[in-house]
């Protein structure tokens, strides 16, 4: 499982499945089933008990009459008078049938309490049952859900609900990896086809440029296009970076964070220098398995990002890596401009920048945050912004070791 640092779910064993709904409702009914025919059992017992209330016999005469009795000791008492001796051997009857039925409830008590034990183990191993498909449902969708659309329930069984269900999800699915399909192959054909044209144009320009004799014009004018054509490869490269990413990270391979984040503090040294930014922070070993090109393009992309949107003078990035919770951690903090809380999430979204939308820009072409949750998701990890107090974002990677 991938730890959300956000906000863990206290006391994940109390949540109400419906598994543990589906056995209350079983063992309740066995429960609420047994109490009423108890009770009428014991009516029953009663009633028949006290049907003959009064003596079927009575003693007219006693006279050299000895009785013993453990039960009824008032009956020996050989100081009775006939009629006392009768109104205690009623007594003593009474008191029996009593007793009988206090036996008859305490033991059917004890068997109903023993029977409900079962009822509701039963009810719960039937539950279970019950509701495996759902739980191929349930796994099922946990892995479309990171991004493996060609995983298909395929429900055998009686043709009922939960195998209606079941279908309509795997036709949902089958579609569902059409379109992405057919996406992912539309971007990665276009991006191909551009780069041709856009590699062609920039031979182009750096021959023209290279000409002593042109005119200083035309040799402004060749800079501003070879900037421009420049930028449409960098958006050629991050569209082909982002169709690929979106799919699961087939070949993997030991990638250490720390080795990742160092080898983009030094690409990005030199800029940082020019824009009078500093590095800090500690790099830990954090190995993960994955595709350690795509994962240095997220190091890339961050620390990128923290070096452009920084302030102009003593602003620091911060880059530390560790394994926390069972998952490595890559973190990437900066000193920059405020950002509101409710723009943190469209950060990540296609060409969108900090209060600007498809505008152009000097830092980038508005793919980097895309490409870097694209594949953190591939690596079955996940990416959290949050503001930083003072200005400027903390970035926080996770992915499962």
């Amino acid at each position: 499982p991938t730890w959300d640092p956000r906000s863990p779910t206290p006391l994940p064993w109390l949540r109400p499945t419906i598994r543990i709904r589906l056995t209350l409702l079983y063992g309740g009914m066995f429960l609420i089933a047994g109490i009423l025919l108890l009770s009428i059992i014991y009516l029953l017992a009663a009633q028949a008990l006290r049907t003959g209330s009064q003596p079927l016999f009575k003693i007219v005469d006693f006279d050299g009459l000895k009785i013993s009795s453990q039960d009824c000791p008032g009956i020996a008492d050989g100081n009775l008078s006939l009629t006392e001796f009768n109104n205690a051997i009623s007594e003593c009857i009474d008191h029996q049938r009593q007793v009988a039925l206090d036996n008859l409830l305490s033991r059917s008590l004890l068997a109903l309490l023993g029977l409900a034990v079962i009822a509701f183990a039963f009810g719960y191993a039937m539950a279970g049952r019950v509701l495996s498909p759902l739980g191929r449902i349930t796994r099922t969708a946990r892995a479309v859900a990171g991004s493996d659309l060609s995983r298909r329930i395929e429900l055998d069984g009686p043709d009922d609900e939960l195998k209606e269900l079941a279908d309509t999800f795997d036709d949902m699915l089958e579609r569902l990896q059409r379109a992405f399909t057919a996406q992912q192959r539309f971007v990665g054909n276009a991006s191909h086809e551009l780069r041709t044209p856009l590699a062609i144009n920039r031979t182009l320009l750096e021959v023209h440029l290279s000409d002593p004799n042109a005119p200083v014009e035309l040799q402004q004018l060749g800079k501003t296009l070879l900037a421009t054509n420049e930028r449409s490869e960098q958006l050629v490269e991050g569209l082909l970076l982002l169709a690929r990413s979106d799919n699961q990270i087939v070949e993997r391979g030991p990638v250490d964070l720390a080795e990742v984040a160092g080898q983009a503090i030094d690409q990005v040294a030199a800029e940082a220098e020019s824009r009078h930014v500093r590095f800090r922070g500690t790099r830990r070993p954090a190995v993960v398995q994955g595709n350690g090109v795509l994962l240095e393009r997220i190091a890339l992309n961050l620390v990128q990002n923290a070096v452009r949107y920084n302030i102009p003078q003593d602003g620091w990035v911060e880059v530390t890596t560790d394994v926390q919770h069972g998952q490595a951690v890559l973190v990437v903090s900066n000193t920059g401009p405020v950002v509101p809380a409710y723009e943190v999430e469209n950060l990540f979204e296609p060409f969108r920048r900090l209060r600007t939308e498809r505008t152009g820009s000097d830092k980038g072409v508005g793919l980097g945050l895309s490409i870097v949750r694209s594949v953190a998701r591939a690596h079955g990890g996940h990416i959290y912004a949050q503001p930083r107090e003072g200005g400027g974002l903390v970035m926080r990677v996770t992915l499962p070791i």
